[in-house]
């Protein structure tokens, strides 16, 4: 479904500074799963989710999505086929905008329009049954601008907005750990909620070895940007993951 082939990108190239991130790495991720992506501060997993969403251009490699090369579309062009909720739970979201203003953005991605005809009033029924299903009444304040609302109300209106249109592809960049765990427990619900109603396959970083874990099918872990563990979810246990951290820890402390 995705295809990551030969993927090489380096910062700082040719300089006393240069850090390697990837070197021919290669990936696949399987269609209608999620795949939780963890590994230590610096092992590449934030750059690899850039690198397929397009804000960062990788050095050489190919990046496949249902069979078309989109290594050499923008990043608004590969939107297209992708839904993205950020850690910063502002980011997917217009924070000035009323929610239904928002859900009217997302209703028209991929599309030409003009901010005058930007709400049909055919499709605000359709809003409100999506925003239903979150439990948390957004859909009584569909008129409430969104910088009102809670972090965790915002982070589930992003879920909502990055799935409507059913992409090929949702990318889940730490979209908790800005949280409290309260907050983070709803969202994660919602989170394995929406993706399995959709089928969509999802590709989640997540710093919370616990949720990787209960919420994905696939554990990859990366270190120094090379895959060092590639598991089904259960068959994969939070000490030994906490093992293999303890393990690359004492190394590099070494």
């Amino acid at each position: 479904m995705l295809k990551i082939r030969n993927l090489s990108k380096s910062f700082n190239k040719d300089t006393d500074n240069q850090i390697d991130v990837f070197n021919h790495f290669n990936l696949e991720i399987k269609a209608n799963k999620c795949t939780a992506i963890i590994g230590s501060n610096g092992c590449g997993k934030s750059t690899l989710l850039n690198i397929i969403g397009g804000s960062i251009k990788e050095d050489t490699g190919q990046i496949i999505l249902k069979g078309r090369d989109i290594s050499t579309f923008r990043e608004e062009q590969r939107a297209i086929y992708m839904g993205r909720v950020y850690q910063d739970p502002s980011m997917g979201v217009s924070p000035s905008l009323t929610i239904l203003e928002n859900m009217s953005l997302a209703d028209k991605k991929g599309e030409k329009f003009t901010l005058r005809r930007l709400i049909k009033k055919k499709n605000i029924n359709k809003y409100i049954e999506l925003l239903k299903d979150l439990g948390l009444g957004l859909e009584d304040k569909l008129d409430t601008k969104v910088k009102f609302l809670s972090g965790g109300q915002r982070q589930s209106l992003s879920l909502v907005m990055a799935a409507m249109k059913h992409p090929d592809l949702l990318l889940l960049d730490e979209h908790t750990a800005a949280l409290d765990p309260k907050t983070s427990n709803v969202v994660m619900q919602k989170t394995k909620e929406l993706i399995s109603k959709y089928s969509i396959t999802t590709i989640m970083i997540s710093h919370n070895i616990r949720d990787a874990i209960e919420y994905s099918d696939r554990i990859i872990m990366l270190d120094k940007g090379q895959i060092i563990l590639d598991k089904p979810s259960r068959n994969v246990t939070e000490e030994e993951l906490i093992t293999i951290y303890r393990t690359k820890l004492d190394e590099k402390i070494a």
